[in-house]
Formats: C-alpha cells, sequence, structure tokens
C-alpha cells in the first residue's frame, strides 16, 4: 500500500473541511462548559474535592490481602452514618498494596471503629491517620482558584507581547482554556476527587497547552516564506503533534508505573489534557487563525 496517497488525501479532507472540524470542536468545548454548570447546580460544586482542599481525615492501612473496596465503603458508610466518605488503594503492578479511607465529616478514631466492626483489626503502628482542618482545606482552595486565574491572566499577557496581535493571542488563551476546561470536566465526569497536586497538574496542562499554540501561531504569523496558511500549518503540526504524542506516552507509562496515588493523579489530569490539546491545537486554533488569516489576507 502506497503512504503518500494517503497522506495526501487526508491533507485534502483537513483542508477543505478544516472549517468543520472547528466547530465540531469548539461544540465538545460548550458540552464541558455545560456538564460543569450542571454539576454545579445539582451539587453545590463544579469537582469532587479530597480532603486538602476541603478538610477531614486520610486513614490508610496496609494490606495483604486483596480489599473489596466497594464493600468496604459501603459497609462504613453505613455504621459511621457518614455523607462523606470513599475508599481508594494504591497497587503496585495491579496488587492491591495499600487502602485508603477518606472523610471530611468522621474522625479517625471512629474509622478505626468502624474498620473493627467489619472485621479489619489494626493495631498501633498499623495504620496512619492525618487530619486536615475545614477553614485550612478551603483557604487552600480559594489560593488554587486564585493561583490558575493569575496563571491564566499572566498568560494572555505574555502572549499578546509576543504577538502584538490581540486575535490570534485571543484563540492561544481560547485553545488553552478549552484544554483545561475539558480535562477539568472529564475529570470530574469520573469521579475523581481533586487535591492540591491535581490542581498543580492542571497548571502544568497550561504549560504544555500554549507551547504547541505557541509554535502554531508563530510559524503562520511570523513565516515570510512563501506559500498557504495550511502549508505553515502542517509544517508546524509535524513538531507539535510529536511533542505531544511523546508527552502522552511518557505520562502514561508513569501513570502505571507509579505507587503513588498522588502521581497516578497527576498523569490522568495531563494524560486527558495532553488528547485535548492534540484537536483543540490543530482543528480549533489551526481552525480559527486560518480562518481569520485568509479573511485579512487572502488564500496567500
Amino acid at each position: 500500500m502506497d503512504v503518500l496517497p494517503i497522506k495526501e488525501k487526508l491533507i485534502k479532507i483537513y483542508d477543505e473541511h478544516y472549517f468543520t472540524w472547528m466547530i465540531v470542536t469548539l461544540l465538545i468545548l460548550v458540552l464541558a462548559v455545560s456538564f460543569i454548570g450542571v454539576k454545579y447546580l445539582m451539587t453545590g460544586q463544579v469537582i469532587d474535592r479530597g480532603i486538602t482542599l476541603k478538610g477531614g481525615v486520610e486513614f490508610s492501612f496496609a494490606t495483604k490481602e486483596k480489599v473489596d473496596l466497594v464493600k468496604l465503603q459501603d459497609e462504613l458508610i453505613k455504621k459511621l452514618n457518614s455523607k462523606d466518605l470513599s475508599v481508594r488503594s494504591t497497587n503496585d503492578y495491579g496488587v492491591q498494596k495499600e487502602v485508603i479511607v477518606e472523610a471530611s465529616d468522621v474522625s479517625s478514631e471512629a474509622i478505626l471503629a468502624g474498620l473493627k466492626e467489619v472485621g479489619i483489626v489494626l493495631q498501633n503502628g498499623e495504620y496512619t491517620s492525618q487530619q486536615i482542618g475545614s477553614k485550612l482545606g478551603e483557604a487552600f482552595f480559594k489560593q488554587t482558584i486564585f493561583a490558575v486565574l493569575f496563571a491564566f491572566a499572566a498568560m494572555a499577557i505574555v502572549i499578546y507581547i509576543t504577538f502584538r496581535d490581540l486575535v490570534p493571542s485571543a484563540f492561544v488563551v481560547l485553545c488553552a482554556f478549552a484544554d483545561v476546561t475539558t480535562a477539568f470536566a472529564v475529570v470530574s465526569l469520573l469521579g475523581v476527587k481533586l487535591s492540591i497536586a491535581g490542581v498543580a497538574a492542571f497548571l502544568m496542562l497550561l504549560g504544555y497547552s500554549v507551547d504547541t499554540d505557541i509554535l502554531l501561531t508563530t510559524r503562520v504569523l511570523k513565516n515570510k516564506e512563501e506559500g498557504k496558511v495550511l502549508d505553515h500549518t502542517l509544517g508546524a503540526m509535524r513538531t507539535g503533534i510529536t511533542m505531544s504524542l511523546t508527552s502522552f506516552v511518557a505520562v502514561v507509562i508513569s501513570y502505571f508505573l507509579t505507587k503513588s496515588s498522588t502521581i497516578q493523579e497527576i498523569m490522568l489530569i495531563l494524560s486527558i489534557g495532553l488528547i485535548a490539546d492534540i484537536y483543540n491545537t490543530w482543528l480549533l486554533n489551526a481552525g480559527i487563525l486560518r480562518w481569520h488569516m485568509e479573511g485579512r489576507h487572502g488564500k496567500n
């Protein structure tokens, strides 16, 4: 099979239907924002927060036998009459190593007693617990929101100074917003409890997103060589997709090899965001940028 004709056909489809792809990616962004809005109206929060962002107790213990996490969670909720308790585990190559109980409305002593009632008896030294006050958790949450908003504002200013053109600069910010918002909506849909580490992952994702968008915008706006916008876009795409796929592979491998649930949360957020970045950059941003350039200069 000749690879060249296939490549030419794909480029032709990309060229002829770029506006359609742009609309599709915008609809995905609208769905993500809508989901976040509906969740807020129904639950009063846009995402489930871990104890580091709202306060509570984290109780953990090692296990040699596999524990049914769903059953244990249901039993503890009933026995402790808790409305906000979850159970998860850390794994080493698929083998359960540690069980973690998080709750915002019961104490570590109550969790220890509840575990004893369901047949898990732990002695001193066989478990660890840490508690974060609700006021401290709320303070962390407000600070993280401020950090994300500040990062967006600083990013927008730097991008505008770089390109000196408001419209393309706004496109870069829009696509970075789309990456973060889409990842945020998917993480919320999966029921992941966001921690401070997760917020750090979103800030990292912001940096990844801007890299590819700036690469694209720079090639299109500042390339003085003759050629259509499509040619400059395809040149940037070869480099940009290689960057994104390399990062994605590294992130996925790290997710499966690490033993830390914190690192897994970071890697999950980054992997979702990198997927979103590929289509938001090369379908949404490239499409809007091409539409803007051809409308201003014609098909040059």
